[in-house]
């Protein structure tokens, strides 16, 4: 624990923090510790017993009972007047407390410091040492202590308010952490400029500083202090009192970016896994929110993993994100979207309460543009079938997408509430700043790794592919990629189901690699395909055609403004003449291009004219005149005689001289 900044005590009415009381002294050099047993330095011998805890304390009656009204009420009220023996259970402050009290009873020294003024504050209250029974009494000491020491001091209220964790709920009733708390809000709302007490500043190796460690840590005159220099003090309290001091703080009115950059600080550091995209490491597995030291965080415990039942360590990090989610600024861009989705991942691990991660899933939505592909990779924790927390994705995407709706109705500075910086960044990186390509982009490389998931369903698939309207994807380039990785993962899927699924990809918005692959593509269907080849050709006809309307005529159109051109180039920067001779280069090679297109179509078509000639000659009948014909007729018609008597010549031999007849005879007419 730190100790307390004695040079504060200076120059005020409690000395250096030594005080004691005067009246009824009781004649003792001091209190001597035995085994587990305080007894007083005194030749006179105790008459009473007081337990507290594990401790006895051998004391005396009398300067008991001169100061503490709640020991005359045990002692006169108890109807055993003999009563030697009591027992403090409940007693704030514990042995610690009680042993500086009894020494205040009696008359002896009692050092006053921030680690020991709540729980004596808190056991005088407990004791009832009031100014009913002596002026002057411990009550009024310990507050006046606090109030005028404790309370002006930058550490102290740190250490005191620290040390209120384990003294509820007194701390709370005596106010002693709603002052502390507002006197941190104050004094970090200060002027940095007019900062002239020591802080911790960068985080220290050892786990919990001391402000003796401290003191070369006090800003000189000279030096600068950054407007975070209170995050690492603050950082060290338990969540209700760190959200008490943000709440005071957002009070006084400081800015919303640095009340988002102490929330951020103390997750990393209470949740450490915060900032380690889900990995843990062995080094911070051991803490007790409980304990005095602190060893660096929480470690995080996935439910259901060992015991159905949540651990302690478990509700406790559940307590601190529930809580941080509402002391979450409500401006856009006080927390960067990366934590918030950090901060999403462990929401849904421990199962914090539905409305509180409604409201950040709302303002992850908000600002969805600047996440990240591996912030928006969640796991599934509710024992889906799938690895990856798919419904998220679209309950995001549509806050997203009422979020734009509800600007562009409403326009607000909000939305404008990116930094010069960033956009500059954004621009030099060649990023489109409208707010829906970006995340159509990151969408669709969500798509692509969350496709390699047998079990994820086509519907799903689609839905989240056609969240966003068709307005916000200029090239379709990174939805084809999802697309063919989802079918290559699902290799089962029918031919209506592939043609369904080609559907949200817009093939006229495909690059002409992702043409040439898509041509190629043996998964996708034929009908995809043929899409795809005859939007390729109307790109490259669109092109030829506004190639042609950059010829001949613009150059002689602009010929005469040629010096007034040059004239104007001399004036304008280089990086825009450099981009005006890169466009002529290019209009210069289009035009090649064309010339040569154009002389392969006159060879082509001087080809085709031959060959259509070739063609009409080989196919067009000659012209035959009649007496060929006739001789030609003759010709076969011997032919087909001479073969015939040479087959059957004796048989026709025989055959004639049967056949021929006798001469013929003329008979004498009777005329």
């Amino acid at each position: 624990m730190w100790e307390s900044e004695t040079e504060s005590v200076r120059g005020r009415e409690f000395g250096n923090g030594f005080f004691s009381s005067t009246k009824h002294g009781f004649n003792t050099d001091g209190f001597q510790f035995k085994g587990q047993s305080w007894y007083v330095a005194t030749d006179i011998p105790s008459d009473l017993l007081i337990q507290v805890g594990d401790i006895n304390f051998h004391l005396h009656k009398y300067p008991l009972l001169s100061r503490s009204g709640k020991m005359n009420r045990l002692i006169y009220d108890s109807k055993d007047p003999d009563l030697k023996r009591i027992v403090f259970e409940d007693l704030p402050g514990g042995s610690e407390a009680f042993e500086l009290a009894a020494k205040f009873c009696y008359g002896l020294a009692v050092d006053l410091t921030a680690g020991n003024i709540s729980g004596l504050r808190c056991a005088a209250e407990y004791l009832e040492m009031t100014e009913d029974l002596e002026e002057g009494n411990l009550v009024f000491k310990t507050e006046a202590f606090l109030s005028y020491v404790v309370l002006s001091s930058w550490r102290d209220s740190i250490v005191v308010l620290k040390s209120c964790e384990k003294l509820s709920p007194w701390a709370e009733n005596l106010q002693i952490a709603r002052r502390c708390s507002e006197s941190i809000a104050w004094k970090a709302c200060a002027n940095p400029k007019g900062i002239k007490w020591a802080y911790t500043g960068k985080p220290s190796n050892v786990p919990s500083p001391k402000w003796n460690d401290l003191k070369d840590s006090s800003p000189s005159r000279n030096q600068h202090v950054p407007p975070d220099w209170w995050f690492e003090d603050v950082s060290i309290l338990r969540i209700d009192h760190f959200v008490r001091v943000i709440t005071a703080i957002k009070v006084k009115g400081m800015r919303f970016e640095l009340i988002g950059a102490a929330i951020m600080h103390y997750a990393a550091k209470w949740l450490p896994c915060l900032i380690q995209d889900g990995e843990l490491q062995a080094d911070d597995m051991s803490i007790s929110s409980h304990s005095n030291s602190w060893k660096g965080g929480f470690h995080m415990i996935i439910p259901g993993t060992k015991d159905d039942n949540p651990s302690i360590q478990t509700k406790d990090q559940r307590t601190i994100v529930e809580s941080l989610i509402s002391i979450v600024p409500p401006q856009k861009d006080s927390v960067s979207c990366g934590f918030l989705l950090r901060l999403l991942r462990a929401a849904n691990m421990l199962k914090v309460a539905p409305a509180l991660v409604t409201e950040l899933e709302k303002r992850v939505g908000m600002q969805l543009e600047q996440a990240t592909l591996a912030d928006l990779l969640i796991p599934n924790y509710n024992r889906s079938e799938t690895s990856y927390d798919v419904d998220l994705v679209q309950r995001l995407l549509e806050h997203f997408l009422v979020q734009e709706q509800t600007d562009s109705l409403s326009p607000s500075p909000s939305r404008r509430s990116f930094s010069d910086k960033q956009m500059y960044e954004g621009t030099q990186r060649g990023n489109n700043p409208n707010p829906k390509s970006r995340v159509a982009r990151l969408v669709d490389s969500y798509l692509t790794e969350v496709s390699r998931d047998r079990n994820l369903l086509m519907t799903k698939f689609q839905v989240l592919a056609e969240a966003l309207p068709e307005s916000a994807r200029t090239c379709d380039d990174g939805l084809y990629r999802a697309i063919d990785s989802y079918l290559k993962a699902h290799p089962t899927l029918s031919e209506h189901e592939r043609k369904r699924l080609c559907r949200v990809m817009d093939c006229q918005k495909l690059s002409v690699d992702a043409c040439m692959h898509a041509a190629q593509n043996e998964r996708l269907p034929l009908r995809v395909v043929v899409q795809v080849l005859f939007s390729e050709q109307v790109k490259i006809s669109n092109t030829l055609a506004n190639a042609i309307t950059l010829k001949d005529p613009a150059e002689t159109r602009y010929q005469p403004l040629i010096t007034n051109r040059k004239t104007l180039l001399e004036g304008t920067p280089q990086s825009f003449q450099e981009g005006w001779v890169t466009a002529k280069k290019d209009i210069n090679t289009l035009k090649f291009e064309l010339d040569g297109v154009k002389s392969k179509h006159v060879q082509l078509q001087k080809e085709m004219e031959n060959l259509q000639r070739q063609f009409e000659k080989m196919s067009k009948p000659k012209p035959i005149s009649a007496w060929s014909s006739g001789w030609k007729k003759l010709g076969k018609l011997t032919k087909m005689t001479t073969v015939e008597n040479h087959d059957i010549g004796p048989q026709i031999s025989t055959t004639v001289e049967h056949v021929r007849k006798p001469p013929r005879r003329w008979r004498n007419s009777i005329s």
